[in-house]
């Protein structure tokens, strides 16, 4: 399965940018889309939309799927790679 991979950098609450790609079938798929699983990925971290827009997503490159990945776009109909900063802050020791 051929894939577009689309490089989405989002600045999060506590001031760090989380970094992480969208990947999504490269025949069938449009940007607004690829917006909304980036979305869906931010809320199932917790997060807000935190202003993620068309100019924090963008067309990276086409591949082939790993099998993981794979598996999960014919799943949910993307997938996601967590680059940098995409773990929940962590609390503070006082």
């Amino acid at each position: 399965m051929e894939i577009a991979v689309y490089d989405t950098y989002v600045p999060r609450p506590d001031g760090r940018v989380m970094h992480f790609d969208v990947l999504v079938p490269a025949a069938d798929h449009t940007l607004a889309q690829v917006l909304v699983y980036a979305r869906l990925y931010l809320a199932s971290k917790g997060l807000p939309n935190l202003g993620l827009d068309a100019q924090a997503c963008h067309f990276c490159h086409t591949e082939y799927a790993a099998p993981g990945a794979r598996q999960a776009i014919e799943q949910a109909g993307y997938a996601i790679i967590e680059l940098a900063h995409c773990q929940p802050a962590s609390p503070v020791s006082r």
